[in-house]
């Protein structure tokens, strides 16, 4: 199971469903909206995903046609999204989880786009676009 929230604690969640994908997305919106160099994002069944505390504290942001961006409307902490496409699957941020999920991450994706001062120095697989 995994756990997790929002840096100032409003916002809490779980996920018991199975985790379908771990990727480093280093797009244009991921790499801004994290002010990093990629954003690390854990791909959850949304059947397993609970709210447990926080619905209210929740603001959507719409980044892109069809992909909702949830963060804490106290602290700013950008907590999971979603795709209109795909509602069967709910992106938890990485950096939200209580501890450590006892996986790794599997995918670079949207490396054509990843920032000209950073290098990646693994070696899981990378995509020069998204994932199908």
């Amino acid at each position: 199971m995994l756990k997790g929230g929002c840096y100032c604690g409003a916002v809490r969640y779980e996920s018991t469903g199975k985790v379908l994908r771990w990727i480093n997305c280093h797009c244009p919106d991921c790499r801004k909206l994290s002010g990093a160099s990629f954003a690390s994002v854990l791909v959850v069944e949304a059947s397993g995903f609970s709210l447990l505390s926080g619905a209210d504290r929740l603001e959507i942001f719409h980044s892109s046609p069809g992909k909702q961006r949830c963060f804490c409307r106290t602290c700013g902490s950008h907590v999971i999204a979603k795709f209109e496409a795909r509602p069967g699957m709910i992106l938890i941020r990485a950096g939200s989880l209580d501890g450590d999920p006892g996986l790794r991450p599997d995918a670079h994706i949207w490396v054509s786009h990843k920032a000209p001062w950073y290098d990646i120095l693994d070696d899981i697989p990378r995509h020069e676009g998204g994932l199908s």
